[in-house]
């Protein structure tokens, strides 16, 4: 007879080789604790050098294990580099969390070109090449998950404030996110994004700044609350994990009901 199911085990990473972009600070920084706690092998990358080195020796002082790498994940030769060296060093990669990302709110009027690709780079050129180069290792095994950040504004209209290269790109994510799942999803790759509200993090710093945008974001909430960063990471986890073993393709928002209205 089997032993019974023991369903905390299914979150559990023992061994596994986690990857997180954007991880120097903010959510990502908390996905890399996360996965740390629960026995997965951190890979902390970041734009910032200082950033990702100081957040991978934090995770390693309070007992878990993560190594880390600089990285622009617009560079298409940096990205392939980094990802050849992840897997020389540690032998796979199962677990890749997209969460690099940036934002340049401004009305669409007055967005530049440059502006616009600068958004578009990181948000979602950024997120095909990582997803394109971990696959390749991922489908060497016939395993591995993959998680994208969206955002529930890629899913809406927004309307609090014009945002349009950050929305458009996120929107992208979100079927980038569902093609590359029926792509790959008899390869064993599973593909799905979190898709947060607002969150209180360094990203949104200067939108907390704004008591009355707060406010209309209160009450456009059902929950009537803003979002911690904890708030996303059980999500991020239970994607990444075995826990979620039938799910692919799927967008999860983590938004206190915002696009239930």
């Amino acid at each position: 007879m089997s032993d019974p199911l023991k369903p905390l085990d299914l979150f559990r990473m023992d061994s596994e080789v986690a990857v997180v972009t954007g991880a120097g600070n903010g959510l990502g920084y908390a996905f890399a604790q996360c996965f740390a706690s629960v026995g997965a092998q951190v890979i902390v990358l970041d734009k910032d050098r200082a950033a990702a080195e100081n957040a991978a020796m934090s995770i390693v002082n309070t007992g878990g294990s993560a190594d880390w790498f600089e990285l622009d994940v617009t560079r298409e030769s940096d990205v392939e580099a980094v990802f050849a060296a992840i897997e020389q060093r540690h032998g796979r990669v199962d677990v890749l969390v997209n969460n690099a990302g940036i934002a340049i709110r401004r009305p669409t009027i007055d967005l530049t070109l440059e502006d616009w690709n600068k958004v578009i780079d990181v948000n979602l050129t950024g997120v095909f090449l990582c997803c394109r180069v971990a696959a390749r290792y991922m489908l060497q095994e016939r395993a591995g998950r993959i998680v994208n950040v969206a955002s529930i504004m890629g899913m809406s209209g927004g309307g609090l404030y014009p945002n349009i290269s950050y929305q458009a790109s996120k929107g992208a994510v979100v079927n980038l996110t569902r093609a590359l799942a029926v792509e790959w999803a008899r390869k064993g790759i599973r593909v799905n994004a979190v898709a947060p509200t607002w969150v209180r993090t360094n990203f949104t710093e200067s939108l907390f700044e704004q008591p009355d945008l707060i406010t209309e974001i209160q009450k456009m909430t059902p929950m009537g609350r803003i979002a911690e960063v904890n708030d996303i990471v059980g999500a991020v986890l239970f994607l990444a994990s075995r826990a979620s073993s039938m799910v692919t393709g799927h967008t999860l928002p983590v938004d206190g009901g915002f696009l239930a209205q």
